[in-house]
């Protein structure tokens, strides 16, 4: 027992050395994992810093410099039709939404007083020119003066206007319409005592409609009579309508600082008076214009700016716009052809950081001819 005893104490190194040994093999492999880790970490931190963005590619496409408003639809022509003479409607013989032509008879009323004043004058007419007729004979024969010839005749003269008086008074017993168009309403019945002057129906003129635009002063050199004019009405939506502008007023109103410009469209069909409509006319045109989406703007105060992708690297860029129509606003100085814009993502972006462009770039659509457009002019 001595021997074994003294056997081991007198060697203690070689089993502490094993101990160190693999002390430091495990200190050693936690180091590694604990490296790999942190390379992991580093790698998802570099993918987290790339923000995924959605480019378009700059494109050349048609661009249009347009005025917009808005204006309600107003009828070429529109009339009040109303009674010339008190009766009672024997006949209404239009109804509303009917299309008439002038001249065309819509309500028969109680004539017959007025055909007996007619024939009251027309008996006195006939008296009078058989006394004008033997009036002639007896002052040829020196019967009857030159003073007295001229009496019957004047009396003959009044006579006859009495005559057209009562033919015209007769006449208004027939109510005709004073213009062609639709009729709009019918405030009569048959049956009803109609006093003179009374409203019965309103007609419009729907073949031509218009539409008018108070346009400010700085527009005036840029709209002219004949110019292409779209429009698009709230109740027909995705249908576009084409007209011209027909008239513009000569004088700017001092007060408001507008003057009028009137639109002309065809009427008849979908359009009717009195709709709602955005009113687009094109003043200029640029045929092959590098064009990106309005969303692309950097909404920062100056100089217009957007985000351009290099490198995989977000890179702010000034630009000269130019024409803005609708959603696409034309580039004259700051890019080329091919250039890829951030249009969504770019709230997140700062100068050089890392982007991660997700699906492919967006192409230039084309020209839209139903929307309306922003006014815009080149700087």
């Amino acid at each position: 027992m001595s021997l074994s005893s003294n056997r081991f104490a007198s060697s203690p190194f070689p089993a502490r050395a094993a101990l160190y040994t693999l002390l430091v093999l495990g200190l050693l492999s936690l180091a590694a994992c604990k490296g790999g880790k942190d390379d992991k970490k580093d790698e998802d931190a570099n993918k987290v810093a790339a923000v995924p963005v959605e480019v378009f590619a700059t494109a050349k496409r048609p661009i249009a410099a347009s005025y917009t408003g808005t204006a309600a639809l107003e009828p070429r022509a529109e009339s009040q039709v109303v009674a010339k003479t008190s009766g009672v409607a024997l006949g209404v013989m239009a109804e509303e939404g009917q299309s008439v032509t002038a001249g065309q008879a819509l309500v028969r009323l109680d004539s017959d007083r007025a055909r007996l004043s007619v024939a009251q004058a027309s008996a006195q007419k006939s008296k009078l020119e058989n006394n004008y007729r033997r009036a002639q004979q007896l002052v040829s024969q020196q019967m009857i003066s030159a003073n007295d010839l001229d009496q019957i005749r004047f009396d003959l003269e009044n006579a006859r206007a009495q005559h057209k008086m009562a033919e015209l008074e007769l006449s208004y017993a027939t109510v005709k319409a004073p213009i062609s168009g639709v009729i709009a309403s019918r405030s009569i019945k048959t049956g009803n005592f109609v006093q003179i002057n009374t409203p019965i129906f309103r007609i419009v003129d729907d073949s031509r409609l218009e539409a008018t635009l108070n346009v400010p002063e700085r527009e005036i050199a840029t709209l002219k009579v004949g110019q292409p004019v779209q429009l698009a009405v709230d109740a027909l939506p995705g249908q576009a309508f084409t007209g011209s502008v027909t008239r513009i007023a000569p004088v700017v109103d001092a007060g408001s600082g507008t003057f009028r410009v009137v639109s002309t469209f065809d009427g008849g069909g979908l359009l009717q008076p009195g709709m709602f409509g955005r009113i687009k006319i094109d003043y200029d045109q640029r045929a092959e214009a590098v064009v990106v989406p309005r969303i692309a703007l950097l909404d920062d105060e100056g100089a217009p700016t957007v985000f351009v992708v290099r490198d995989g690297k977000a890179t702010r860029v000034p630009i000269k716009p130019g024409y803005m129509d609708g959603e696409w606003v034309e580039v004259r100085e700051g890019l080329k052809l091919g250039d890829q814009v951030v249009t969504a993502g770019k709230v997140a972006l700062r100068e050089g950081a890392q982007v991660e462009v997700i699906g492919q770039p967006a192409p230039a659509k084309a020209a839209p001819t139903a929307e309306a457009k922003t006014p815009g002019k080149p700087q």
